[in-house]
This record gives structure tokens, sequence and C-alpha cells, in this order.
């Protein structure tokens, strides 16, 4: 809240709140005023009202505060008063006050905008308060000239608006005298004490006077601040949370420590941290660098020479008498001393600060170490990889982007983010851990080397990253460097972990770590955490360990050396198969949730263990690690990782099980027949060597595919058998993916009734095994079957229903596509803003997940929101955006002829342009016909039914909306324009006709060859 300036409300999300009235304003004033102290009514209706108070004061002042409540809820009634429960520093006022006591006199007048109390400064309460304040700000304001600058010009103006102020006229003349124009600052006396004798009748005050002697004397020199912090050459980018933070830590303990791996910036923040201190206006702040220090009995000394004082002697007394003067330096006031890099010295640093803050009570100590110092009153902060982006489209705020982009910058000149570089930006981000010192590295590459081949070199970093600058330490110059000095203060024991951890790409649980690196590991773990080497954070209520990339890639390496890797990694492969095993079978189940976050924490180590064992050509363990991950990988929506990571497995040949091989190509034939059909003779002999094999008695996931293939080779025979050999299974689960692949079965043959009666019984199966995937992909299916009937109400019930599943489940993949059909049936129901309101929620989703591949689906759905809701230029825009990202997309790409052109021939349709709609939909019709995917085949000819409507031809669309018929076995009710053209035709009349006959017939109404 502000009163620093117009009095003004923000909502918790930012959003400025109306507060209404003047009277309401002038309570919610005064209330703030003493936020958190219930205020007497009677000292309300005396600061409101003054002398003249209404008739009836107390219902008032209660009617007053009704109004209040309904803007600002955090007003109540206590036994005292009235109160407004929020804490001091919610209230600018109090904000200011805290800032300016701790001398951070930028921050705190930088919340003034206006005068205070600038909007209720007629009530009574007000004058006195806003003089107060005034002087408060005033004070701030010379204050904030005697610590800093004397700025000539900002201290005239202010003396010409405050001539009696005595201080800011002394100040104005200290800085008139130090640029040597010492009569002008005689003159400000001058005029100072004659306005003083004839305003007030009295004499400039003692100090004025003294200021006044000492410019006689020619005694006020240039005052400038020893800056004994090292030279800042370049521009400090991120952290700026990490700045606040230390600045808040610093206002509440006397030691903080920057604790982090090598490469982070702790030295850059803590010189930028110091710098920015008040104390260091003053003169009062101290930088010790230690790296250079070898042994601990020369860290006092090297502090020593840093206060530019030295002591000869016995190397004891030396020591001794050292600190002394140290102590004596920095007890002369407030200080900052910062201790910078202390890990190779830390028991010495530790008992040097310890003494420090005993004997100099108004020290502050600012550390920087790659672990604590441990003593007692230490406040640690955390400094870890900036900000990386993952997946994000716009990725200019972040920390990492920010940093590499600003180094780029200095060395090329002109280099910026744009379509050409964005992707390698982003590699290089991620890849490097978002870590400043390897970004900086990096971005110095681009002296000699592009920034694409930067990117692909990445692989071998400790070569590529080695032009740091000559003035560093050498430490600093190169990243192998960087990660040596740690590894360096490492004990045998903590290395030989470190470097077996090196093969978990995505750390590991503790069992996990002492199941592959054969440890009693947790006192060893510590220390590694301690020392930076390893982080460690909380998943489901569980630590878990990890390395950054750049500290794995040197562990590797140690591994490699060590003779030991290829038994770890043997542990380590063993490992995640009978995790897997174990899991597998529970991801469809009650326990699938439980099972998922498993295999979410654990992905990046399956796929390591698994691209291991298919590079060393171990079939059994790749096979068992695949089909352990696979229905994962489905369920999440990762098709593009299973179909891969299959075709690799099954290119291990002949020494694959032969009931893993049957499965696995089954499962290839069913990821890749859309949009391409599968060969019905190779789907028919992958389906009877699944039989043969006994791979159906082994993987439930068969219920579903082999049904579903044999469907889409158009083998209805072979489809029916397999559905009847899942719905014998004694797996219930099987059941329910039979009874699933049969709705499917039954629709296409226009069995609508039955089909549904089918899928309802998927459902209820499904939520009875547990299993959240089927049940959301059967209420989806649903919802389409129900809308269809016209009844769009509740096919977006159900879509919310599917919608919620999918969250729960975290399946990306679905989450997107229920919000994108619900936002379309939205639309068909002529409910555009709740229409609008889910697109923006689904980008928001696909913005918090960082996937392009959604991003360039929901920009699908924006332009058809767009086009329903009559915006048609909008949805055109939409449209070419989305044909022109979605043409570079490997995923996408097979769709986007067929989706574009179904998306564009409305839109032509829409602008009255029905010969041109024709050409689109004729694209649509044969990539859905050639497909054989008869519900997609509907609505394309319903939609040509349209066009042909449009064009005068009522008997061809009454011909279309017929053999539409045939197809699907009824029309979509749902859409509002289908609907509207049946009840001007009349329904469409029932044809003699095999499916096969009508998608004949429709493709030749398109003009589509059969060649």
């Amino acid at each position: 809240m502000a009163l620093l300036g117009p009095t003004t409300v923000e909502a918790d999300d930012g959003t400025p709140v109306d507060i209404g009235g003047a009277r309401v304003r002038m309570l919610l004033a005064r209330l703030a005023l003493d936020p958190g102290r219930p205020v007497p009514t009677t000292t309300l209706i005396d600061d409101l009202w003054g002398e003249q108070p209404p008739a009836d004061a107390s219902n008032a002042l209660q009617s007053l505060v009704s109004r209040l409540r309904k803007v600002c809820p955090d007003v109540t009634l206590e036994p005292g008063g009235y109160r407004l429960a929020i804490a001091q520093d919610d209230v600018d006022v109090h904000r200011f006050e805290r800032l300016r006591a701790a001398g951070r006199l930028d921050e705190a007048l930088g919340l003034w905008r206006g005068e205070a109390l600038a909007d209720v400064r007629e009530a009574p309460f007000a004058s006195s308060a806003a003089v107060r304040l005034d002087e408060a700000r005033l004070s701030a304001e010379e204050e904030r000239f005697q610590t800093g600058d004397l700025d000539v010009s900002a201290l005239t103006a202010m003396h010409e608006k405050h001539p009696l102020r005595e201080r800011l006229a002394g100040l104005l003349m200290r800085a008139l005298c130090a640029q040597g124009r010492q009569s002008e600052a005689l003159r400000v006396y001058e005029e100072v004490r004659r306005r003083l004798a004839d305003e007030l009748g009295v004499d400039p005050s003692q100090e004025l006077q003294d200021v006044h002697l000492a410019a006689l004397r020619g005694e006020l020199k240039p005052r400038t601040t020893v800056d004994r912090l090292p030279v800042r050459l370049t521009s400090f980018v991120g952290r700026e949370e990490e700045l606040a933070q230390i600045n808040d830590q610093l206002d509440n303990a006397r030691l903080v420590t920057l604790v982090g791996p090598g490469g982070a910036g702790k030295t850059r923040l803590a010189t930028e941290t110091a710098a920015r201190h008040p104390l260091h206006g003053k003169g009062r702040v101290w930088f010790a660098a230690l790296a250079g220090v070898r042994a601990a009995e020369d860290l006092a000394g090297a502090v020593l020479a840093e206060f530019d004082l030295t002591i000869g002697g016995d190397p004891l007394r030396r020591r001794a008498e050292g600190v002394d003067r140290i102590v004596e330096v920095l007890g002369a006031g407030e200080s900052l001393l910062v201790l910078d890099n202390c890990e190779h010295l830390i028991t010495a640093a530790a008992e040097f600060a310890g003494d420090l803050l005993r004997r100099v009570p108004n020290l502050r100590v600012l550390a920087t170490s790659r672990e604590p110092l441990a003593i007692d009153g230490e406040s640690l902060c955390p400094v870890g990889p900036l900000s990386v982006p993952d997946g994000q489209a716009d990725i200019a705020g972040f920390g990492a982007v920010r940093l590499f982009l600003d180094r780029a910058n200095a060395v090329k000149p002109g280099f910026r983010l744009d379509e050409s570089t964005v992707d390698d930006v982003k590699q290089i981000c991620r890849r490097l851990d978002g870590m400043p010192l390897a970004l900086e590295l990096a971005a110095a590459r681009l002296r000699s080397m592009t920034i694409r081949q930067i990117t692909q070199r990445l692989d071998d970093r400790f070569r590529l990253l080695t032009s740091g600058s000559r003035t560093a330490l050498p430490r600093q110059r190169t990243l192998r460097a960087v990660v040596e000095w740690s590894w360096d203060l490492l004990t045998d024991e903590e290395r030989r972990l470190a470097s077996r951890l090196a093969v978990f790409p995505a750390g590991a649980n503790l069992a996990g770590i002492e199941k592959v690196c054969h440890e009693d590991a947790l006192y060893v773990l510590t220390s590694l955490v301690e020392k930076s080497i390893v982080d460690v954070v909380e998943m489901e209520g569980e630590p878990r360990y990890r390395m950054l990339e750049t500290i794995r890639v040197y562990a590797a390496e140690q591994l490699d050396a060590s003779g030991e890797k290829p038994e770890i990694l043997a542990r380590f492969r063993r490992y995640y198969r009978d995790l897997l095993v174990r899991w597998e079978p529970l991801t469809r189940t009650t326990r699938q949730l439980e099972a998922i976050s498993v295999y979410e924490a654990e992905q990046d180590n399956i796929v390591g263990a698994l691209r291991g064992a298919v590079d060393d050509r171990q079939v059994e363990v790749a096979a068992d690690l695949l089909s352990g991950v696979f229905w994962y990988w489905l369920v999440k929506g990762d098709n593009e990782r299973a179909e891969l990571s299959v075709r690799e497995v099954l290119a291990l040949g002949e020494a694959l099980p032969a009931d893993l091989e049957a499965t696995f190509r089954a499962m290839h034939l069913i990821m890749t027949a859309i949009p391409g059909l599968p060969d019905p003779a190779e789907a028919v002999g992958v389906i009877e060597d699944c039989v043969r094999t006994g791979a159906t008695n082994k993987w439930p996931s068969l219920s579903i595919a082999l049904p579903m293939l044999a469907f889409l080779s158009q083998n209805p025979k072979l489809a029916r058998r397999e559905v009847a050999r899942a719905a014998a299974s004694e797996d219930a689960w099987a059941r329910a993916a039979a009874d699933w692949a049969l709705s499917f079965i039954l629709a296409d043959e226009g069995e609508l009734d039955s089909a549904e009666e089918a899928r309802d019984r998927a459902y209820e199966q499904f939520m009875a095994v547990g299993d959240r995937w089927g049940s959301a992909m059967t209420l989806g299916m649903k919802a389409a079957f129900v809308s269809h009937t016209g009844d769009n109400e509740a096919a977006i019930e159900l879509y919310h229903r599917g919608l919620a599943v999918a969250l729960e489940l975290r399946s990306q993949d679905d989450a997107v596509q229920q919000r994108w059909r619900l936002a379309v049936e939205y639309a068909r129901a002529g409910d555009h803003e709740s229409a609008a309101r889910e697109v923006a929620e689904a980008e928001k989703y696909v913005q918090g997940i960082g996937n392009d591949q959604m991003t360039i689906m929901i920009g699908y759905a924006r332009a058809e929101v767009a086009l329903r809701a009559g915006r048609v230029a909008e949805a055109r825009e939409f449209s070419t955006r989305f044909r022109r990202l979605a043409t570079d997309s490997v995923v996408l790409n097979g769709f986007v002829t067929e989706w574009s052109a179904m998306l564009e021939g409305r839109i032509a349709l829409a602008s009255g342009k029905p010969a041109e709609a024709e050409a689109h939909i004729a694209v649509a019709v044969r990539t859905t016909s050639d497909r054989s995917d008869m519900p997609d085949v509907a609505s394309v000819t319903e939609l040509l039914a349209l066009v042909r409507h449009a064009q005068g031809r009522d008997d061809r669309a009454a011909r279309l909306l017929a053999l539409a018929q045939v197809i699907r076995g009824r029309l979509d009710l749902g859409e509002p324009d289908l609907r509207r053209l049946v009840a001007s035709l009349g329904a469409p009349q029932r044809l003699g006709l095999t499916k096969a006959e009508a998608l004949q017939e429709i493709r030749a109404e398109a003009g589509v060859s059969d060649s």
C-alpha cells in the first residue's frame, strides 16, 4: 500500500484496487499509518472529521468501514478499535523508515511518488503526518548527499526550495569548495545568515559556522570515496533476487556466506553487494582476496596487506599484532569486510572471522566459499546457476541468456537473439547449467567461432572453454581449472564417490546411490553437498542428489581413469532394469501417480541406461529397459522418444528375445500408422508373431495395440479376434482396453449405440483399476460422441472431467488436447468468451512446461477459436503462422498439410470465397481418405457440403450430407453451421451405400484422383 504520494492499493497480483470516495481513502490512509494495531474509534472520528463530526459519528464511521471492507477486507473490528491487518512492510511509509534506518537511502527515496498523503491532505490527521514525512524525506535526501557524491546542481536546486535548512546549506558549501568555487560557497553562507536573521531572528548554527570558517581557511577539499573493491570491468547482469536477499541478510546477521560451486559468480556477486552497500560510500568496506593464500598461518597477513598495513618480527607475534591492527581499523566505525574464496582455508577462515566478529561489535563479514564457515550466527546465501530456459519460446528474460548476450555483444558487437541464434543460445545456456563463468567463456569464443560451432563442440567443453581473461586467477581462466580447483579440495573417499556419481545423468536418491556406488554413502554425500560438488533437492519428501553437468563431465573423466567404469555402469543398468520391473505394472493401477512420480524423477537416468545398453549392444538389458519405460512414454505423450528407442532396439538384431521383438515391431507399426496406414500383410504378420511368442500374455499394452493395429489395417475380422483375446484376459486392465478398442470398431461399422456402450464399459473398468490415462482418453472420446448429438453442454462437462484427470496424471500432451477440444466446444456452443479463456489457459500451461511443439498446436487452436468468433482476419494470421512453424516441426509435420487445408478452407468459406475453399478441402479429402480416417473424412465431407451450399448447389450439399452420414453413422449436429444447413435442407436421406462406395463418391465430388 502506498501513502508516499496519492493513496493507492494493489491486489496480490499487482492489480490496482479502486478505493472509492475521498472519505474512504482518508480512513484507509489513517489506518495504514498504524498497520497491525487497533486505532480507537474516538481517534478515528477526530482524525477524519476534526471539530465538526457528523451527528451520529459512530454510525458514519461504521458505514465508512463497511465501504472500505468491500475493497480491502483486511480491516477488522477489535476491542481496541479498528485494525488494518497487514504487515508494516506492506505500507511504503514504514518501508521507507526501515530502509532509511538501514542506510539504504536510494531504495528508501525511490518509494516516493509525490507529496506524502497527497490526495487526503484535507483530513485533520494528515497535515501533521505529512509535515513529519516531508521532514523525514528531506533528512534522507541530505543524508544521501552526505554519504555519497556532493552533486552541486542537485544541492543547489534543493537549497533554492529550502533556503533555511542549514545542513543542506553546509553540504552545498562543501560541494562548491570541492570544485574550487570558494566565493560562491561564502555567498551561500551570507544569504542563509541574512535570511535567518530577517525571518527567524537567529544566528546560524555552530555547525554551519564551522563550515563557513573551514571555507574561509581553504580547508574544504574534494572528498573522494575510497574504493578498495576489485575493479569491475564488466556489467553486472542478473542476480537481482540474490542481491536483495543478501542485503536483507546483512541487515539481520553479522556474517553472511555466499556458498556455491566454482564458476557460479560468488566473487562478482559479493563485490557488487559491497559496492552497493551504504558503508562503501563512507569508505568503510574492505575486500580480502584469499585465493592466492596457500597456508593457514598466512591468512591474517594477507588480510593485513589489504589494509595497507605491515607488521615485522616473529611470525606468531606478527600474526597476533596484525589481527590487533585489523581490529583497530575495523573498530573505528561500522565496517564491512569481504573474505573472498575461503574454501581452501576453511578452518582458518572460520576462526579468523569468528575472532573479528567477537572483537568488533560494529563489523559485518561477507564471505564467499564453496562450503559454509560453520560458525555461530552465520547466514547462508546459496549461489547456484542463473535461470535457464527449458523449451520456452520467449527466452530473453532468463538470467543465463541475459548474461550470455551481454558478454557476446562485448566480443562481437551486433550479436543478437533472433531466429538464427535462439536455439543455439538456448542450448548453450542449458548445457552449461546457467553457470556464469562457463557462459562468459563460451561467449568469448565468438571472437573466432560461430554460435553454431560453439554449440556443436559442447561435448568437448573442457577444450572449448579455455579463453578466459589473462588477468584472472589461473583457476578462473579455463573451465577445467575451475573444476579441478574444487576437485583437489576433496578427500580420496569423496573423489571416489563423486566419480561414481557421474553415471547418474539426473542424480539419484540415497538408495540408488548406495546400490550403484556400493558405498555407505550418506556421510560422504553430505560432505560433497557441503563442498558444492553435489546439489540436494527435495522430491516427494525424499532428498535427491545431483551434480551440475560440467562437474559430472569432469567426474566421468575421473571414473574413466579409475578403471571402475565398466563395473559401475553394469550396476547402474541393473539397478534401473530392476526398478522398472517393480514399477511398470503399477502404471496401470491405483498407484499410477506414485509410479509416474518415480518415472519423472528417474527418466533421464533410465534413458542414459537404455542409451548405454544400446551403444554397448547389451541386447537383453536394452530390451528390458525399453519394455519397462515404453508405456510411461506413451502415457506422457512422449511418442517421438518412444518411436526412436523402439527403432534402435529393433536394430540390435537377432539376439533380441522373440516375444520382445514381436512386441516392439507391433508398437512401432502402431506409432507410425498415422498419417500413413500400416501395410496390411506386415501388420497381420506382426500380430501373429505376438500371439505365437506369447507376448500377448506378458504385455497388457498389446490389448490395445493389436486390435487397433488390425483395425487401422482395415482387417475387422482380425481386430475382433484380438478384442476377444484381450476380453478373455485375467488382467482387468486388458479387459478395459478390449472394450476401448471395440468402441472404435463398432463406431466404424456404424453401430454407434453399441460403440457408446463399449466406451462406457471401458471407462468404468479403467476407473476400477485406477488408470487415469484410460479414463481420460475414454472421456475425450465420449465427449466427441456426445457433441455430435448436438448436446454441447454435456460435451463440455465431459471435456472438463477429462482435463481434470489429464492434469492429475501430468500428461502434458493429453492436457493440452483436452483444453483445446474444450475451447472449440465452447466456441461451437457460442460461448466465445469461455473459448478464449480456455485457449489462454492452455497457452499459460504450455509456457509453464516449456514445450515448443505444444505451443504450435495452441496456435492452431487460437486460429480455430478466432474464426468461430467471427474474427476472420485474425484467424488467417494465426493460420499462416501455424503453417510456417508446424512445417519445421518433426512431430507435427505429417499433419500440417491436412490441418492447414481444413482451417484455410473454413477461413475462405467465411470470407465468401467458396471456390478457394473448395480447393483447400480437396486436399483434406485426399489425405483423410488415403489413411481411411472415417471420422475425419466425415468432417471434411460436411465442410464440403457447406461449400456447395454457399455456391448455391443445394442438391449436391444434400447428397454430401447423406454421404457423411454413411461414413460416420450420423452428422455432427454440434456444429452450428451444419445444424443450420440441415434445418434449411431437411434431414439427409438414407443411402444404401457401403462406406467404400460413399468414400469413392466423396473423392470424386472433391475432384480427388484415385491414382
